[in-house]
């Protein structure tokens, strides 16, 4: 049991002790999620707000914090004052630093993982790259995200489903196909892959503004297609194995598996089964030619669900919803989270409440996990347009401007190009998760791998600056801690950042934001180093030295945690 679910089973006990016979009245797990950190380290460490107990208790919440205050007084575990209508509790420094890294260490690098999602299943779309163009830095935020999510969500016990939702399905493959027909050549596209077609894709559109009549050559093929041309699907499954070549080596730079990689074009022929269930239902009704269902019985604002076009083929939300029912009967998520920019967020909100019109309780299930957009330097991006920054060479390009800044500060490092890799890859990773997810990020590079201050670097070298000191504690006779020697104000703010690390994870989870762990990591980092700069670990004291030994191995096993569920590695050395 950690501190705050000792300190909730204590004030339970004294609640129900003080107030014997009263219905109602709170469980220990539903007082630890009552429990609030003080807004001010002199009021204390854990504050409970007795309001949540005037009801019941039928007295205003100043009396009952009296009341509990004198029960409790001070013990072992802390000491307690009425400040108004809260309880606030004062940790017993020995204590706080004893049971806090007995919990810690007894974990390892599982510290902070559980249980709860055994037996559940969390389906996540996302990256979902496009055919026939390349892995660009505008698929790093729904990339990284996701695989974030998944770590964190297995870390908890959960099984996952990754699901990359290939972009291989509409008009502008037919594009593709009149473009490399027209001006590209089999030999230049195997030598070159997808760069190639990105440029017969750029040109298209050059032409096509200058002579819009090929815009029609391209909804040709791609009719074509629909219609299983040989020629015309030989040519569309080359451009998506191509792509997936391409993509590849920026997966494994990232670490990023998937578990299916089935795209809007598997799910075509799975759409005639949703317009028949929505016919059978009566929720189409005729617009403007096209097969709609309708959203705004409520008043709700909301327009109507395009299912079919007027021309009478689907759109992406009718695959969705195909998806969608093919996801719950395949693997019968308990939720399905679509990791994707906020611009589509009344698309999502759109075929969500079609589902639940449709009957299906686990629409609730859906979840559109948004995210801003990202720009380099300050430049938007586009494809179309040929402004394009690809994810490859900024992972490189991060590698390199790693490597040099680790010989200048590094010189004698043993591994430099694999720490380069770790720290530059790291950096990227930490640039993206670093805001809330639905922020704009705008990436800089003098930011991106600054060692000072918030940075993937900086939390990095810290793990290496933990190991460094646990290297030179190799070896020593282990003896009994001396606890009090961690009673000081920086020993026990880092305490602090530890114990709550558990929390941190769950709330990332329930959130869907993994910020949430790189901001904890981050501030768990600084607590470390202000702790280092004022406290020496190799003391000639041996209990003290194995007090701040056990820290600090306690400090660098949960930043190597947080790094794995963000998606980075930790060097040991740096």
């Amino acid at each position: 049991m950690d501190t705050k679910q000792s300190l909730a089973a204590l004030i339970a006990e004294t609640i129900e002790e003080c107030y014997m016979g009263i219905d109602g009245l709170p469980t220990a797990d539903e007082i630890s999620g009552f429990l609030e950190i003080p807004p001010q380290k002199e009021m204390g460490d854990y504050a409970f707000p007795c309001f949540k107990l005037s009801k019941v208790l039928r007295k205003g919440p100043p009396m009952i914090a009296s009341t509990l205050a004198g029960a409790i007084g001070a013990n072992d575990l802390a000491r307690a004052e009425q400040m108004g209508g809260y309880l606030n509790f004062f940790l017993q420094r020995d204590n706080f630093a004893q049971k806090t890294l007995e919990t810690v260490l007894a974990s390892g690098e599982a510290y902070g993982s559980g249980t709860e999602g055994e037996g559940k299943t969390i389906c996540l779309d996302y990256s979902s790259i496009n055919i026939a163009k390349r892995f660009h830095i505008g698929h790093l935020s729904t990339t990284m995200l996701g695989h974030s999510i998944a770590r964190i969500y297995r870390f908890l016990g959960y099984k996952t489903v990754g699901i990359n939702h290939l972009g291989d399905w509409g008009s502008q493959f037919g594009k593709m196909i009149y473009a490399y027909k027209t001006w590209g050549t089999r030999e230049e596209v195997e030598k070159n892959g997808v760069p190639e077609l990105t440029r017969l894709y750029v040109k298209f559109h050059e032409e096509a503004e200058k002579d819009p009549s090929l815009d029609d050559e391209g909804r040709r093929w791609f009719k074509a297609i629909e219609e299983g041309d040989e020629e015309a699907l030989s040519l569309f499954n080359w451009f998506k194995e191509l792509t997936l070549r391409d993509a590849k080596p920026v997966y494994d730079m990232l670490g990023v598996e998937f578990d299916s990689y089935n795209g809007e074009s598997f799910y075509v022929d799975k759409t005639d089964a949703v317009v028949e269930e929505l016919t059978e239902k009566n929720l189409l009704t005729l617009s403007e030619g096209a097969k709609v269902v309708d959203l705004d019985e409520e008043n709700s604002g909301m327009p109507p669900c395009i299912i079919i076009k007027k021309d009478g083929t689907t759109i992406y939300a009718t695959r969705d919803i195909a998806a969608a029912l093919y996801r719950k009967k395949t693997y019968d998520f308990d939720k399905c989270l679509y990791v994707v920019a906020y611009q589509q967020d009344l698309h999502f909100r759109q075929w969500f409440k079609v589902i639940e019109k449709m009957g299906y309780e686990w629409s609730r299930d859906l979840v559109h996990v948004a995210f801003g957009m990202i720009s380099y330097e300050g430049q938007s991006l586009s494809t179309r347009k040929g402004h394009v920054l690809y994810l490859e060479d900024v992972l490189n390009m991060a590698i390199e401007k790693a490597r040099a800044i680790i010989e200048e500060k590094s010189s004698n490092l043993e591994n430099k190009d694999e720490v380069a890799r770790q720290v530059g890859i790291g950096a990227v990773v930490y640039a993206d998760l670093q805001n809330g997810r639905i922020k704009d990020i705008d990436f800089h590079w003098d930011r991106v791998l600054s060692f000072d201050g918030e940075s993937g670097p900086y939390v990095q070298y810290t793990h290496a600056r933990c190991c460094s000191a646990l290297r030179k504690a190799e070896g020593l006779e282990a003896v009994e801690p001396d606890y009090s020697a961690l009673s000081d104000d920086y020993a026990q703010e880092l305490l602090r950042q530890l114990s709550r690390f558990p929390e941190t994870v769950r709330e990332a989870a329930s959130r869907y934001e993994p910020s949430i762990i790189t901001r904890a990591v981050t501030e768990l980092c600084k607590a470390y180093n202000k702790f280092y700069y004022e406290n020496r670990i190799m003391v000639d004291e041996a209990p003290v030295r194995e007090a701040r030994v056990r820290l600090t191995r306690a400090v660098k096993n949960t930043i190597k945690t947080g790094l794995y569920l963000i998606g980075m590695e930790a060097p040991e050395r740096m």
